[in-house]
């Protein structure tokens, strides 16, 4: 019963995210208050600007991430085919949703299986970190890792959508020592993110300190959890009160700063609504490694192969078109930029 339960969530969800207006309300990215100063002259031919980056010991042709997302259903199995195939043709890194269904039910597990799909491109599996508490340990991890032959794990954390689930895990007591034992044990790099509420400064240092190789901020501004769950509760009290959190959290750009300027050389990936590549240029600027898209992508991949494969080349396009407008040629030139303006302030931000 457990794991079919655990596969009408994730069916749950997807309907969800492509039909229902879940957007944080009263809460924005903050991405809208930053804008890059034009370099007339950019002193460079567009056709050399290298988008290539490195995550999870792998060489990618571009710094984009198709965040974790879903899995665990015939319908998710076919959406993680479709992005599997076109990360893989791209060059973009990819994790799939929650791996629990798959560890709950084997005959599940084909639909989070992408590496015949994706050969070559840095593949991550995912899963609650509350599991920590719920009898998962090292074990099971590996296991995760090894169903979808992948290069890392990432570890999210959800404690408010886990009050308004009905299903919900709720304790996250004691969870920072056991990600740092399962650091110590598993045999691939572990990562930790939000689900759209943010990380902030400190704690990324906290679990940095703990074993942690990269962290994704996850910030808020894009898709609410807290919406997520109220479409689906039964719970009239939970409902009522989800509405409260519809503006929670930490805007996704506050997060990167945050971040970055408190770990200085750690690996940061930038998600949290995310729509364009000039968002994601702007991520970068800010101190970012890479960006993580998700939303903005599952609901062209719902529709056609055909669709995804232009809504990122359309996010590639718009991000070499921010780099070329302020002279960027690669990533480095990029982070290290100083044509990165606050508005409002009239004057170049850095964002150290």
């Amino acid at each position: 019963m457990k794991d079919e339960e655990t596969q009408n969530r994730k069916a749950e969800h997807i309907d969800i995210a492509v039909e229902k207006d879940v957007n944080a309300k009263t809460m924005t990215t903050g991405f809208e208050r930053y804008h890059f100063r034009h370099r007339a002259l950019p002193e460079q031919n567009f056709k050399d600007i290298d988008l290539s980056a490195v995550f999870l010991g792998k060489s990618v042709v571009t710094p984009f991430v198709v965040s974790s997302m879903t899995g665990g259903t015939e319908k998710a199995g076919l959406i993680n085919q479709r992005l599997a195939q076109a990360a893989e043709k791209r060059g973009w890194a990819i994790g799939t949703g929650s791996i629990r269904a798959a560890l709950e039910s084997e005959k599940v597990a084909y639909t989070y299986q992408i590496r015949p799909l994706a050969p070559s491109v840095p593949i991550f599996c995912n899963l609650g970190a509350v599991q920590l508490n719920a009898g998962y340990g090292p074990n099971e991890c590996q296991r995760a890792v090894e169903l979808m032959d992948a290069d890392g794990l990432v570890l999210h954390l959800n404690s408010l959508q886990e009050v308004i689930q009905h299903e919900g895990d709720t304790d996250f007591a004691g969870l920072l020592s056991k990600i740092n034992d399962l650091c110590k044990e598993l045999e691939v790099p572990v990562g930790v993110k939000e689900v759209g509420w943010g990380i902030d400064g400190p704690t990324a240092k906290r679990l940095f300190t703990a074993g942690v190789s990269f962290i994704d901020v996850a910030g808020a501004g894009g898709t609410s959890w807290s919406e997520v769950e109220k479409s689906r509760t039964q719970d009239p009290v939970k409902a009522r009160a989800a509405e409260a959190f519809s503006g929670w959290g930490i805007p996704t750009t506050t997060c990167i700063v945050d971040v970055c300027r408190r770990n200085p050389g750690r690996h940061v990936i930038a998600s949290g609504g995310l729509r364009t590549g000039l968002d994601a240029a702007k991520a970068i600027a800010l101190g970012a490694g890479q960006a993580a898209f998700g939303r903005s992508i599952l609901k062209s991949a719902v529709v056609s192969e055909e669709a995804l494969a232009e809504t990122m080349a359309v996010k590639e396009m718009e991000l070499k078109m921010a780099m070329f407008g302020i002279g960027a040629t690669n990533l480095e030139d990029l982070q290290n930029t100083d044509r990165l303006i606050v508005q409002g302030e009239g004057k170049t931000k850095s964002p150290f």
